[in-house]
């Protein structure tokens, strides 16, 4: 009886750490060394480059293995390159892909005396399964605690047929637009604010594809993962809301405890920084897991964060006071002092460039000794800062144009006319490129400027009442 309790104990463990668990990391080599560009979801969903999905069972007790081989497929003797059905490791774990059941059902193979393998074994239970997925009733143990939903509940994808929005049913210009070589392959999202949907675009294009309804009004978007996934914060939620791109569902919510409001994206190091200003807390976002790793308690009234050279500096909105985290040395807060109207800041060779909206002046300050190094004039209304190699790029408000100033003697060199004839609302770097994208509220427009060759490039009009831009490469779509 003892050794029974003992065993069912190790089954029990065994099932918890499932709860959770993570692609072992053999397994996730294996993967990746036959499928470079596989996605290996945080919730365990394995997505191959064709977008093939598998999902991953976990055996309740690992076999001890030397090298990680495959034991078992169905159909037999395949190898992973040709996507079987059913893969079983030597180590018990089991991939198993997802199929279709010809009625547009999604199921996984059904066979009439299933290896001992794929009935033990448990799925993550944390895991965010296919919309409508159909277990066969033979490996129904499989499903565990996990809710499959059968009736596409967390389907957030509307079609424009179907949208409240008046500007929806509008039709694209009678001149088309042109699309540019730098957008081929994106694709664009639309924050407004007077929508809880976020809209999608192909580039060049006045009228969304579709759009993704949101709980409330978003506050915050930001991609991440390649333009797999979104991160939105809305108005009057205390959560951050994932969303997968390729099959339009909320995949988890993460509670922060307090309202969120502005994302600002690590890719480098896999975190996301969010801040919760009436919190006076910055929330640390591991974007591996899509989970909360750590909470930042700050001075003041968080806004316009800023990472750069291990350093997060923010804006206390609420006294004008510039702080600096230094991740690197225990989070100790840094007092920068107080600027008026703080509208944007850009950080480099140790200096820190602070832009005063109502004061339209830049002022640069000696991050060590925190003294001023100079100050000066710059365009009416300046409300983004964008750096670039060593040009600094400055975008006004009022009167359309990026101003371009050298920061290593802060001399003006030129100016890009935007020539919307609107009002800019922001200014934003396209990944890892040499273009950014510039946003006008009043023309609903938005610009591609090419940073490298401080140029515009073009400007394009849609009907969707712009507050923000966000643009990724395009990710293929699941049926």
């Amino acid at each position: 009886m003892r050794k029974f309790l003992f065993i069912l104990l190790v089954l029990l463990i065994g099932c918890t750490n499932v709860f959770a668990a993570k692609i072992p990391a053999e397994v996730k080599d294996y993967i990746l060394q036959t499928f470079p560009q596989a996605d290996i979801r945080f919730d365990g969903v394995i997505i191959l480059p064709d977008n093939t999905i598998y999902l991953p069972l976990y055996p309740a007790l690992f076999s001890d293995i030397t090298e990680l081989k495959i034991k078992e497929s169905h159909p037999a003797n395949q190898s992973f390159k040709q996507e079987p059905d059913v893969i079983i490791f030597n180590n018990d774990f089991v991939l198993l892909k997802v199929l279709s059941d010809g009625e547009g059902h999604r199921t996984v193979l059904h066979m009439v005396n299933p290896p001992l393998q794929v009935r033990t074994g448990l799925l993550p239970q944390d895991m965010l399964v296919p919309s409508g997925l159909i277990i066969p009733e033979n490996i129904k143990g499989i499903i565990g605690n996990l809710k499959i939903d059968t009736k596409s509940e967390d389907i957030i994808r509307v079609e424009n047929k179907d949208s409240y929005e008046d500007f929806l049913s509008e039709s694209e210009p009678t001149v088309p637009q042109v699309l540019i070589s730098q957008l081929k392959n994106k694709i664009l999202f639309i924050t407004t604010n007077y929508s809880k949907n976020i809209q999608v675009l192909e580039p060049a294009k006045a009228v969304p594809l579709y759009s993704l309804a949101q709980k409330s009004i978003p506050i915050d978007v930001k991609a991440a993962g390649g333009g797999k996934f979104l991160i939105v914060t809305t108005y009057d939620r205390p959560f951050a809301d994932i969303v997968s791109v390729a099959d339009s569902r909320f995949i988890k919510q993460v509670n922060l405890t307090s309202n969120p409001e502005e994302i600002l994206i690590d890719e480098e190091n896999g975190k996301a920084y969010i801040a919760s200003p009436s919190a006076s807390t910055i929330f640390v976002l591991d974007l591996n897991t899509m989970s909360l790793i750590q909470k930042i308690k700050i001075n003041g009234y968080c806004e316009n964060m800023l990472l750069k050279d291990d350093k997060l500096f923010y804006v206390d909105k609420l006294k004008n006071e510039i702080w600096a985290i230094e991740l690197k040395n225990g989070y100790e807060l840094k007092d920068i002092g107080i600027f008026p109207n703080v509208s944007a800041l850009a950080f480099t060779d140790n200096k820190l460039y602070i832009a005063s909206r109502t004061k339209s002046r830049i002022a640069v300050i000696d991050y060590t000794t925190l003294g001023l190094i100079t100050e000066f004039t710059t365009v009416n209304k300046p409300l983004a800062m964008l750096l670039y190699d060593k040009t600094l790029y400055v975008l006004g408000a009022q009167n359309n144009v990026i101003q371009q100033i050298n920061t290593k003697n802060n001399g003006i060199t030129g100016k890009i006319e935007l020539n919307t004839d609107g009002f800019s609302a922001g200014m934003h770097r396209i990944d890892d490129s040499n273009f950014c994208v510039v946003t006008d509220l009043k023309k609903n427009a938005y610009s591609i400027v090419d940073l490298a060759k401080g140029k515009l490039i073009k400007t394009y009009y849609v009907n969707v009442p712009i507050k923000d831009v966000i643009i990724t490469d395009k990710v293929e779509l699941f049926e």
